[in-house]
């Protein structure tokens, strides 16, 4: 796997046992101890993750809101300073290039945060789309970045800064806040359906803060987590990852995240046209969630058939950590969405009966 991209915190995953794998063209830790273990810990108490692998890129100048309204679906006029966004940058066809968040630092001086996997794309694509006054810097490379989630993120984080983390709501940032004496940008948000915090620093840092993090929430059950329970955490609380439930063929609207389209916001952006449509008229097909009857686990690609028609494919599937259940979420034709629909998922060449079921598949307890 040596030409695999690796972050700033590759040497240390061996000192907590971290098994790495391919992911995107990075080598990163699947597991620490095991999926079920991590996936409990964020659920009950906290896990922390190395997501240094995600990319950075700054938008600065005069038009930069201008800009970012025009390649983003959601209205970044409606952010104040220190507030971040949940967002996608679409094609003219409604296909989706990649979902990201947007921070705000002032009026002219935003950070994307975008997939590892797509910074290349992405980067690309914002440049052949760049306004004149807008300037792209993509600062990945020397920007590391950790999660600390659960219930207990906020505790643990507390006892390396002086900042009210408290303070800090949801969808919100601080800048220059000191983390063990490191300068960070703290903002809470998270891909796992818990409370938590996201920490960018300097990549020359980030070793030392993941050590220390692990050594003063120890005492409260923090535990290093990889991709494994990353993927199962966000997959319960149906956060789409892109290359399953988005992708260049998928739209937001049919992967269920309208609330990040705002078709009616003052300036035109691109796939404006075709996502307004499908708001206005109802996509043709749609994420849903399903439950397996049979016994078998729903896993990406597996069709999805009602009779002898195939109307749609699983995007993702496990037995839930949390519901002890084989689930999955899978794109299939409207008409088939409403909740008790009868489906067949083909797994290894049989059909398995399933039913389309709520999801998320977990919300986090209102107190909690």
């Amino acid at each position: 796997m040596s030409d695999l991209k690796r972050t700033p915190l590759f040497a240390s995953y061996a000192k907590y046992g971290g098994k790495t794998i391919d992911f995107g063209g990075w080598e990163l830790p699947v597991q620490f101890s095991s999926i079920t273990l991590e996936h409990e810990a964020v659920r009950t108490k906290a896990g922390l993750f190395d997501v240094s692998h995600m990319g950075e890129v700054e938008v600065k100048g005069d038009k930069a809101l201008d800009y970012l309204q025009y390649v983003t679906t959601n209205d970044v006029s409606k952010l104040a300073v220190g507030q971040a966004q949940y967002s996608v940058l679409c094609y003219p066809d409604g296909g989706t290039v990649d979902d990201l968040l947007v921070y705000k630092y002032a009026d002219d001086h935003y950070l994307l945060v975008i997939n590892a996997g797509n910074i290349d794309k992405d980067v690309a694509w914002m440049q052949e789309h760049l306004m004149e006054g807008v300037i792209l810097q993509n600062i990945s490379q020397e920007t590391a970045q950790l999660a600390i989630q659960g219930p207990l993120a906020e505790s643990i984080l507390q006892k390396l800064t002086e900042t009210d983390l408290s303070q800090i709501g949801f969808f919100r940032f601080e800048r220059d806040v000191l983390v063990d004496g490191v300068p960070a940008l703290v903002s809470r948000s998270g891909y796992t359906g818990e409370d938590g915090f996201e920490i960018y620093m300097p990549a020359d840092k980030v070793a030392q803060l993941w050590d220390r993090l692990l050594e003063v929430g120890k005492e409260d059950g923090l535990l290093p987590c990889g991709l494994g329970a990353r993927d199962t955490l966000r997959f319960e609380a149906k956060l789409p990852l892109y290359g399953q439930e988005l992708s260049q063929g998928i739209t937001p609207i049919e992967a269920g995240i309208g609330f990040a389209v705002k078709v009616d916001k003052a300036v035109p952006f691109i796939g404006q046209e075709v996502l307004t449509a499908q708001k206005e008229n109802g996509p043709a097909r749609k994420l849903v969630g399903i439950e397996m009857i049979d016994r078998g686990i729903p896993r990406s690609h597996y069709p999805v058939f009602v009779g002898d028609e195939q109307i749609g494919e699983v995007t993702t599937g496990t037995q839930s950590p949390t519901l002890k259940k084989n689930v999955g979420l899978a794109l299939v034709k409207s008409e088939y969405a409403a909740l008790g629909t009868s489906l067949d998922v083909e797994i290894r060449g049989k059909r398995l009966k399933a039913e389309v079921v709520p999801a998320p598949f977990y919300k986090r307890p209102k107190n909690g």
